[in-house]
């Protein structure tokens, strides 16, 4: 059965109320959005909120997406007028850059501060985004010890603060908030794919099987590549469970276990063992609408 997905914590409510309340202290707005996903990662909700805050859009993971479709996610924002800034907050890379672009937001409004003779205070600056798409560890990196609560589970920031990198520079960190509804199944399969929403929500096993189907459609070589096919089967099913026999994943009795390769399957996937892949490109989304179940709370 096709349903909505609602997930709206109220911490994530209490996280829209504190954009709504400081973004007037906001020199400068860093979006981080997955690279993998960077339409499916994006709260429409931030464009209000944000308001017309100069904004830069960091493509975190980008070391986990297709090379070819980042680039072209960079041209589509730079067609905009915007600034897209490949980074990986776990290792660093891309931050230096970021940190450039952050300044040169800023300058026009200090700009301004001076010629007025006042005083130029640190340039503020609001980290938003979904959960699980880096943020927390962008900011630690960036501060360069450990600040903000981070987690390998959705959600796992909480409260907010502002992290002083420097005597010119102060970071708002704010826990990631999705939007109240998902009506696109796409998006919430999207999501599913990269541990923005909790396993135990959805059918795990509907997650990894129509992660496989995209995969046969859009990259065929690296599943064949990785699980060692030199033909890949035509049915998803049939390549679940082909795959599960080679890598161990049968029950007593010779039976697939299917939670255990749904298992294996995104667990690669999200950490880019079966390749750099992306899931969206900047001119539509790029699967088809899907029918997923959504595990009722008892």
């Amino acid at each position: 059965m096709s349903q909505h997905i609602n997930w709206y914590p109220g911490h994530m409510k209490k996280t829209k109320d504190l954009i709504i309340a400081n973004i007037k202290l906001v020199d400068v707005v860093v979006e981080v959005l997955d690279g993998r996903i960077p339409i499916s990662s994006r709260n429409p909700q931030f464009d209000e909120l944000i308001n017309s805050r100069p904004r830069i859009v960091a493509l975190n993971k980008f070391d986990l997406a297709d090379p070819k479709n980042l680039d072209s996610w960079i041209a589509y924002y730079k067609s905009n007028g915007i600034s897209a800034i490949p980074v990986n907050s776990m290792t660093g890379e891309g931050l230096d850059r970021l940190m450039h672009e952050i300044k040169y937001l800023a300058q026009t409004k200090q700009e301004k501060l001076a010629n007025k003779g006042r005083n130029l205070g640190a340039v503020r600056v609001m980290i938003v985004g979904i959960p699980n798409a880096g943020k927390s560890s962008l900011i630690n990196k960036l501060v360069g010890r450990k600040t903000a609560k981070t987690g390998n589970k959705p959600g796992v920031t909480r409260g907010k603060q502002w992290v002083r990198i420097r005597k010119d520079l102060e970071l708002f960190d704010t826990p990631g908030i999705l939007w109240p509804k998902i009506d696109d199944p796409i998006v919430g399969l999207n999501l599913a794919y990269t541990g923005a929403i909790k396993d135990d929500i959805l059918n795990i096993e509907d997650i990894a099987i129509n992660l496989l189907e995209f995969l046969m459609n859009h990259y065929p070589t690296m599943l064949m590549e990785r699980y060692k096919f030199e033909i890949l089967p035509e049915d998803r099913l049939e390549l679940m469970e082909d795959i599960a026999r080679k890598r161990g994943c049968i029950r007593s009795g010779n039976e697939v276990d299917y939670n255990k390769v749904s298992n294996l399957i995104l667990d690669e996937f999200r950490k880019g063992v079966i390749g750099k892949i992306s899931l969206e490109s900047p001119t539509a989304l790029t699967v088809a609408p899907v029918t997923i179940e959504v595990i009722e709370e008892e």
